[in-house]
């Protein structure tokens, strides 16, 4: 089981935002919205950006304060454009949203993430309802993210922590599991077939090392190695084959 997700905006104030947060909040599972002193009208432009969230946008909790929005929260997340830095104010330390995923990770109960209206954010008072800050790194030139996109960022790196552990998640990217006899396998193999095809000697060294650079970098799976050194074994036999026929030839 995984910790159920709402989110909180404060005084939104575009439809068109809100319409596109209950889609993403639909994407990564947040189970409710709650609109604090709502300024956006919900018409037809969030009901056209919320798409197949417009479950979640129709049964939006209104709440008149952020007290009430967060009351049922076991932990209340902020979110903020303030950066780190150096201060010692509570304020100013937050952490990014990887973290929050990690920190949130296995966890149960109920988490608020709450956003603040597009024009200026959260209040330094709201900010100090919240138990944890999260800030989005981004240009230090443009550092503020539109509504709708700070809310896909944050809740994505909530939900990717726990996907492992959620049934209705789509599958993460597979783990790749290293396989390094089969990688120095393959690399003899190629040195073998390079010598045989008559690649030069004071080559084959830095062949075999671009190989290996390669490698690092693709980290093939044991499956592609497999079929790899497949394709290496085909091109020996041929030139088994070649050699044969030269030799009958003459």
């Amino acid at each position: 089981m995984t910790a159920r997700v709402d989110l909180v905006l404060v005084r939104p104030k575009e439809d068109g935002n809100v319409g596109a947060v209950a889609r993403v909040a639909r994407n990564f599972g947040a189970e409710r919205l709650v609109l604090v002193a709502a300024r956006a009208r919900l018409g037809a432009e969030a009901r056209r950006r919320a798409m197949g969230g417009l479950p979640i946008l129709t049964a939006a909790v209104r709440a008149r304060s952020i007290d009430e929005a967060i009351a049922p929260a076991d932990l209340v997340v902020g979110t903020t454009d303030l950066s780190l830095g150096r201060s010692a104010s509570y304020l100013r330390r937050s952490v990014s949203p990887e973290r929050l995923g990690e920190i949130v990770r296995g966890t149960t109960g109920r988490i608020a993430l709450v956003f603040g209206p597009e024009d200026n954010g959260l209040s330094r008072e709201e900010l100090g309802r919240c138990d944890l800050l999260v800030h989005i790194p981004a240009r230090r030139e443009f550092p503020t993210l539109n509504l709708s996109h700070a809310v896909a960022v944050v809740l994505y790196a909530v939900h990717r922590a726990s996907a492992m552990a959620d049934p209705d998640s789509t599958p993460a990217p597979e783990i790749v599991e290293l396989n390094g006899r089969e990688k120095e396998l393959f690399l003899a193999r190629v040195g073998l077939l390079a010598a045989r095809a008559g690649y030069p000697a004071h080559k084959r060294r830095g062949l075999i090392l671009q190989f290996r650079r390669l490698l690092g970098r693709s980290t093939p799976s044991e499956a592609e190695y497999r079929m790899l050194l497949g394709l290496l074994s085909s091109l020996g036999r041929a030139l088994d084959r070649e050699g044969r026929n030269g030799r009958r030839q003459r």
